[in-house]
């Protein structure tokens, strides 16, 4: 990935910051966006010289389309090109479907599904206009598959990103922009503290994990190292799953909330 450029959504911390530090190692410049430029993305940007490349932190909100369009601008002018988009920024909202309210549904939808649409459709025409390759990876979830009571927003998000991914991979792909996604597990992250830190949850979830850990950010950054990589030139129109074996040992009964 030496001299590539790449735009990380939600790099601020938890899997954005270990993708954007994991592109670093292997040499890709890293465009931190975030909602704020605060301690958080800057804490990112310090982790991505540290690991030997260099980037820059740009503020927005993935919600609102033309906040993804001057952050795709400004990229570009800072850092000269964009080679690869990961559209990591993500929420989640926890209410029984009979409670949802209509606020919470579109926060939801609007960031997950609506900002990986214009971002991608952003850095797309860039890569159009500019003659490039490229590549766009999504951070999905298990939940693109497998429901999860309480959370019915998030998943239909992220089964809006599963088919999104596949119309892209076939309407990109002659413009040599591959797309695919990653669908993380359970994984130690900042949105999963509740959870990661009541040890009778962690038990009862890992009945479900046949490999009996819970993920961590390093795990979900290799595989968009992967997919980032020459060596997936032929890999579009995929979901790779980084879930420990979760999805297919997924048992109603056994449930905790992941």
């Amino acid at each position: 990935m030496q001299d590539q450029v790449a735009l990380i959504t939600g790099a601020g911390q938890g899997i954005g910051r270990g993708i954007a530090v994991a592109f670093a190692r292997e040499g890709a410049r890293v465009i931190v966006e975030d909602l704020r430029d605060d301690e958080d993305s800057q804490r990112t940007l310090e982790l991505v010289r540290e690991a030997g490349s260099d980037g820059c932190v740009l503020a927005g909100d993935v919600a609102r389309v033309a906040d993804i369009q001057r952050v795709v601008e400004d990229g570009v002018r800072q850092m000269g090109r964009i080679d690869i988009l990961v559209n990591n920024a993500g929420i989640e909202r926890f209410a029984p479907f009979l409670d949802v309210t209509e606020e919470d549904y579109e926060q939801v939808m609007d960031v997950n599904l609506k900002g990986a649409f214009f971002a991608s459709q952003a850095v797309a025409r860039h890569l159009r206009d500019t003659g490039r390759r490229g590549r766009i990876i999504n951070i999905s979830s298990v939940h693109e598959d497998l429901p999860f009571p309480n959370f019915a927003s998030y998943c239909a998000s992220k089964g809006g990103m599963k088919m999104l991914m596949r119309n892209l991979a076939v309407e990109l792909g002659p413009l040599g922009i591959t797309v695919n996604n990653v669908a993380p597990g359970a994984i130690r992250t900042p949105i999963n503290a509740e959870l990661t830190e009541n040890p009778a949850l962690v038990r009862k979830l890992l009945e479900n994990i046949p490999l009996a850990r819970l993920g961590t950010p390093s795990d979900v950054a290799g595989a968009a190292v992967y997919l980032a990589s020459a060596d997936a030139d032929y890999v579009t129109g995929s979901t790779v799953y980084v879930d420990g074996g979760l999805l297919w040992d997924y048992s109603e009964t056994r449930r905790s909330a992941p």
